[in-house]
């Protein structure tokens, strides 16, 4: 590796999870068994609601999306993790870095906002069910993935960009199994002030928007729960957002309690585990927690399985 501050010669670290050579064999058995479960139960997903006329609404052409954002997001990190543990080797290119960093940030927050879009079709369909399929017709379903595919594009294309600009000198570790954009900015021996603005920025804007308007829509949905006199006709409509709530929980969850870990131990590696969870953990769940719980999924696997 060269020396210096051409960051275009330059190759980062992955120090991974472990530097143990006894765990290496386990961490990757494990890492690949949970990325091909992750990748053949959304793709299922998403075969069974395509296949299945029943299921072409919005609450499942999002779902599918959803899906098909999970496959995309761990597929950004977790097959150069796989060839790194194979290959005994720490080693990513720096154009490489940049081009991972760019997609699991726009993975991210394509998943923040897919979820908030969710919340609001359950919203519509619990609160306004007369006038579902007016609201919720097809030009504002694609409109409303459009503008969430340009903002996550413009938001990563920003940060990556930026990060581009940074200049790198000799430490070149990143104590992740990925490279993730406040590792790689920590790492730069240029001017960050910048950087980190827009960084915190966006997080907070894309991070604490999607997530107020999560819980404007349950607010609404539980007082209008709340009103309704039949016992069937509550858990119906509660049954209906159980799945989508069990997933923006565990998203959430994961993902808050990776940046409170690291603040509160200040470890890197601790963080590192953590990551773990939102990024590897949480998209091999959501097909089970979807087709677990929901009768109309299951159905449609049934039935895509017998053909």
């Amino acid at each position: 590796m060269e020396i210096g501050n051409d960051t275009q010669k330059s190759e980062f670290l992955l120090l991974g999870l472990s530097e143990e050579p006894k765990l290496l064999p386990l961490i990757f058995g494990l890492f690949l068994s949970m990325y091909l479960i992750t990748v053949f139960g959304n793709l299922l997903i998403i075969l069974a609601i395509s296949s299945d006329p029943h299921l072409h609404t919005p609450m499942y052409f999002f779902l599918s999306n959803l899906s098909l954002i999970d496959v995309c997001f761990t597929s950004t990190t977790v097959p150069k993790m796989l060839v790194n543990i194979q290959t005994q080797s720490k080693v990513i290119a720096y154009e490489s870095c940049i081009t991972q960093m760019y997609f699991y940030i726009l993975f991210v927050v394509l998943d923040d906002f897919i979820l908030t879009v969710m919340a609001y079709d359950r919203f519509v369909a619990i609160c306004h069910p007369l006038h579902y399929t007016v609201i919720m017709n097809p030009q504002l379903c694609g409109l409303l993935m459009l503008v969430s595919w340009i903002m996550s594009v413009l938001n990563s294309l920003l940060e990556s960009l930026m990060a581009l600009q940074l200049s790198f000198c000799t430490d070149l570790e990143i104590p992740q199994f990925f490279c993730e954009l406040s590792q790689v900015v920590r790492l730069a021996c240029s001017d960050t002030f910048l950087n980190n603005i827009v960084m915190y920025f966006s997080a907070g804007i894309l991070g604490v928007v999607p997530f107020a308007g999560i819980l404007y829509s349950y607010s609404k949905i539980v007082s209008s729960i709340r009103r309704m006199s039949s016992a069937q006709g509550k858990y119906k409509a509660f049954s209906t957002c159980a799945s989508h709530l069990s997933v923006v929980s565990l998203f959430y969850c994961t993902s808050l309690g990776v940046y409170f870990s690291s603040a509160a131990t200040h470890s890197s590696r601790s963080s590192a585990t953590a990551s773990v969870m939102y990024t590897v953990v949480t998209p091999m769940l959501n097909p089970f927690i979807y087709s677990l719980r929901n009768k109309d999924i299951k159905g449609a696997l049934k039935r895509f399985l017998g053909k």
